[in-house]
Order: C-alpha cells, then sequence, then structure tokens
C-alpha cells in the first residue's frame, strides 16, 4: 500500500505571512490539525500544527487585556511558528515506511512531495484507518491472538485448519512473540463460533493469548 493511495489529496495550505489568530481560525473551521505552510510561489516552506498555534499563543492566565491580545496574536505570522525542517515523503513511498518516519521523528503529518510540488499529506490518523482496515476492527466475528511455534508453515496450518471448519479469515497478521522459538498472530474470522475456533487452533500454538467475540 502505497502513501499516495491514502493521503489526503490538495491539503488545505496557508501562507507564512497569515497571523497565528487567523491560522487558529482557519483550522477549527476546516477540522484540521496540521497545515503545510507555502510561500507565494507554492512551494513548500514549512509545517504548523495546532499545537503550533496553541502554544504561541499568550496563556489563559495573562493579565493583558482582551485587545492587548488581539493585538499581539495579529503581528505573529506563521513564518515564526512553523517548523523549517520538514520531513516530507512521496507517492511512491510504502505506507510502512511513512509510519516508521513518523515514529522515528516523533512527527504526527508528512507533506507528500511530487518533485518541488506538493501533492498531498499522510497523518497519523490515516495510518490508524489502515491499521483498522488489517485487523478488520470493524467487521463481526471472533478475534484471537495466539502464538505460535516459529517454523516455516505454522501460520499456514492453522488458517488451513479454520478454513477446513468452515470459517471465514477476515485478517490474519503477524507480530513479534515472546522470543526466537515463537510468533504472535492476530486473527479475525467470521463464520465459526468461538468454541470451534479454539477446538481447532489450540493444538497448532504454544499459547492462546485472547479470544472474543466482537
Amino acid at each position: 500500500m502505497l502513501v499516495g493511495k491514502r493521503m489526503t489529496r490538495n491539503p488545505l495550505t496557508l501562507q507564512p505571512d497569515v497571523p497565528i489568530h487567523d491560522a487558529l481560525a482557519i483550522m477549527r473551521r476546516e477540522k484540521v490539525r496540521w497545515v503545510p505552510v507555502v510561500d507565494k510561489k507554492g512551494k513548500l516552506a514549512g509545517v504548523v500544527t495546532h499545537n503550533d498555534l496553541m502554544q504561541a499563543s499568550p496563556s489563559p492566565a495573562t493579565s493583558l487585556n482582551m485587545w492587548e491580545v488581539s493585538y499581539l496574536l495579529s503581528k505573529v505570522t506563521l513564518q515564526e511558528v512553523m517548523k523549517k525542517d520538514v520531513v516530507t515523503a512521496t507517492e511512491d513511498m510504502p505506507l510502512e515506511d511513512a509510519a516508521q518516519l513518523m515514529v522515528d521523528r516523533q512527527i504526527s503529518c508528512l507533506p507528500v512531495m511530487r518533485g518541488d510540488a506538493l501533492v498531498g499529506l499522510i497523518t497519523e490518523s490515516d495510518v490508524f484507518k489502515v491499521f483498522l482496515e488489517l485487523l478488520s476492527a470493524r467487521e463481526k466475528g471472533v478475534r484471537l491472538t495466539v502464538f505460535a511455534p516459529y517454523f516455516k508453515g505454522s501460520l499456514a496450518k492453522i488458517a488451513s485448519a479454520i478454513t477446513a471448519k468452515g470459517g471465514l479469515i477476515l485478517a490474519l497478521n503477524e507480530f513479534q512473540g515472546h522470543d526466537s522459538t515463537t510468533w504472535g498472530c492476530h486473527l479475525k474470522v467470521s463464520e465459526i463460533s468461538k468454541d470451534d475456533l479454539v477446538s481447532v487452533v489450540k493444538p497448532l500454538v504454544v499459547e492462546i493469548e485472547d479470544v472474543r467475540e466482537i
């Protein structure tokens, strides 16, 4: 799955000379938390988040009156608060690479570039939506988490046994096991009862960590 298939295309952008007061109002109206900042030629200049703007605003405990606060906010622009060292992605970047970038760099969004042109924005929320899809979180069925012996074909044996019993596997995702002898497996299965699923899987795994109907 590539970033270009999951990004928000033609995202809202603002220019560096926009006062933070106006930027906050726009972001609240458009219900967005991240905005790329572009110069007059449309070139990416930075990124600003809702938190950046809130931190730049006077504290509620300030002794300034509302007129003084409004005046100060009208003088502070995005140029002064935006992040200028921007980490970006490309449309053909695998989604997991973009997610790893966000985790490693502790950022919550990546502008997506096509050469020098801004073409989209990929956010942590976009990644979360894919995560829900991979786990079939919105589908009804039996959710099972197991630790299987680590050898080639062990997960295939589990899948074959479930299918032979009439179960429909909606999701099957592998994750790190307890140690080098096991690997974890998350399954979401429909068209089979919880008890039947456990009876089929139990002889093939080291541990059933969790099972529940959802």
